[in-house]
């Protein structure tokens, strides 16, 4: 007994060691997300590519009648007069039918919120899409072609592109938007792909002092554009989110210089939107918008001019006598009293800057 009793209590320990990991898994969180409750099943839906669901509320389809509009979530939002803001847009422009959150990591943090907290909905069903062969899968092009309303959650870009993209599921999600006038919102990672030109962050996240001293770091992998998923009034946009809290604004800068000298964007056209966190841009079926929350909403549009030297292990310079990217920068606030239009990219309640960059040196002036 005195040999046995060693391993029992090693035993213990070890279960209860156990037991807290799994505690603190089902704690996490999800970056740009709401807190996950429920820990997920691992992805991949085994041998049939069947997307894992989540479902509150009513089984049965509706068809309700939609409007266009677009809801764009700088991350961090959770429980924030923001987020609340966005989701009663979105759900307002489903008319009360279907929400479908879309993720690759996490699980069902959306549905009580969506669901009961917002309300008005008849039903919230969360699709974990964690390969092609699920974004492929009949369950996945049924949920989306039947959705009043498309959210696409935080988490990681990059997995959004390696599961999404070329797939049957980018091809409905286009199709909601576009011809059925789906709204659609995203946050974090979510609204990083929500223009047509993105940043997927395929090899790890890059600072704003990685890209402007080298346009072409490692870690600006990922870059893309006009192949993926296509908003109405985000055209020659690519959008960015932390923005102030993480000091994004000269990474989006070069972001844009690549655009211009990569991907076949001329200097007049290229344009960025970036969100802090706890702010959301709501977009109106006319191109018109509010900006609500804490922080503030970036409009970026260059001013011509190419850049001067974007060239690898170079430091980038794109100065136009100090005027390469004009920005117009809009506080949020509670009832979204001031405002932007994206069709003639001019605002009210901002103010106006020159951003520029003089071998790798940043000025917003």
């Amino acid at each position: 007994m005195k040999t046995i009793l060693p391993f029992l209590l090693i035993g213990l320990l070890l279960v209860s060691c156990r037991e807290e990991f799994l505690n603190f898994n089902l704690e996490s969180f999800d970056e740009g997300s709401r807190k996950i409750t429920e820990q997920a099943k691992p992805g991949g839906g085994g041998t049939t590519g069947e997307p894992i669901v989540f479902l509150t509320g009513g089984p049965a389809d509706v068809s309700r009648s939609t409007t266009a509009g677009i809801a764009l979530i700088g991350g961090a939002e959770s429980d924030t007069p923001a987020e609340m803001a966005a989701f009663k847009f979105l759900v307002a422009k489903s008319g009360g039918g279907d929400f479908v959150v879309l993720r690759s990591s996490g699980a069902d943090g959306y549905n009580s919120y969506v669901y009961t907290t917002v309300g008005g909905v008849n039903s919230v069903r969360t699709l974990l899409i964690t390969s092609r062969a699920q974004a492929d899968h009949a369950t996945t092009l049924s949920i989306v072609q039947n959705a009043e309303a498309i959210f696409i959650a935080g988490g990681d870009q990059s997995a959004y592109l390696n599961y999404w993209k070329d797939t049957k599921l980018e091809a409905a999600i286009n199709d909601a938007v576009n011809i059925r006038k789906v709204p659609i919102g995203g946050t974090s990672a979510g609204l990083a792909i929500l223009g047509s030109h993105y940043y997927g962050s395929t090899a790890g996240s890059l600072l704003s002092t990685e890209a402007l001293s080298n346009p072409y770091h490692k870690n600006m992998a990922g870059l893309g554009g006009n192949d993926f998923l296509s908003v109405d009034y985000l055209n020659n946009v690519i959008t960015d989110s932390h923005y102030g809290e993480r000091t994004r604004q000269g990474r989006h800068f070069t972001f844009m210089a690549r655009l211009v000298k990569d991907f076949g964007l001329s200097s007049i056209q290229v344009k960025g939107i970036g969100v802090d966190e706890a702010t959301v841009v709501l977009v109106e079926s006319d191109g018109s918008s509010k900006v609500y929350g804490a922080g503030k909403a970036y409009f970026l549009k260059s001013n011509g001019g190419q850049p001067e030297v974007c060239l690898s292990r170079k430091a980038l310079t794109w100065n136009n006598i100090g005027q390469a990217v004009g920005a117009y920068i809009v506080p949020g606030t509670q009832l979204g009293s001031n405002t932007f239009d994206l069709t003639t990219w001019s605002g009210t309640g901002g103010t106006s800057q020159n951003w520029s960059a003089n071998a790798g040196v940043f000025s917003m002036n």
